[in-house]
């Protein structure tokens, strides 16, 4: 099956479009959506810098090679956060992962930590809920957006890019369906 963008050995299709591509033609399509998508919000001006929060994981990293290299053609500066949430053996691999990646494209990295941000672990954090009910998910995310914008603030940057694909996208909308916050839908476009 050959590239519908050129004559290579096709290694992905699109589903949504039925469109095949091979691995070069699919990054530079995510390097021109990501642009696009950048662009039509007006989400980096010139000379700005921006956080790009990396996890570890594929979206995040993928992410980050995007707007590195969108960086070359472009007027902005970047700088990778992670924030490290202190549970033991779960997040060493990753910053090991981040911090190869980071030097292997030369951007500048920093972790910050929930211990050093809060004074205390998730797993501590846990430990004090009131409720039950309260998810360690819940408690996670409102941590880690709180680290993400201390992180942003201490490097003074002025944008934060984060990785989230369309499953992310998906499971929010679904969830904010099911418990009836329709409130939080709205919430869901690119915020500038």
């Amino acid at each position: 099956m050959k590239c519908d963008r050129c004559e290579n050995q096709a290694a992905y299709t699109r589903k949504y479009s039925g469109e095949k591509l091979c691995s070069n033609c699919f990054s530079n399509s995510i390097l021109r959506k990501t642009a696009k998508t950048i662009s039509k919000y007006n989400m980096i001006q010139n000379n700005e810098l921006v956080a790009v929060a990396v996890s570890g994981g594929k979206d995040s990293l993928a992410l980050l090679n995007v707007i590195n290299q969108m960086r070359s053609t472009h007027n902005f500066r970047i700088k990778a956060i992670t924030i490290d949430e202190g549970i033991p053996g779960y997040r060493n691999e990753a910053l090991e992962i981040v911090q190869e990646f980071c030097a292997k494209l030369n951007v500048e990295h920093k972790v910050f930590s929930y211990k050093e941000l809060f004074d205390l672990t998730l797993d501590e954090a846990l430990d004090l809920r009131g409720n039950e009910k309260t998810s360690s998910c819940s408690i996670c995310g409102t941590l880690r957006r709180r680290a993400i914008d201390h992180a942003a603030n201490d490097i003074n940057a002025d944008v934060i890019a984060t990785g989230h694909n369309l499953d992310d996208t998906l499971q929010t909308f679904v969830i904010n369906m099911l418990s009836g916050d329709t409130n939080k839908i709205g919430w869901m476009d690119p915020d500038t």
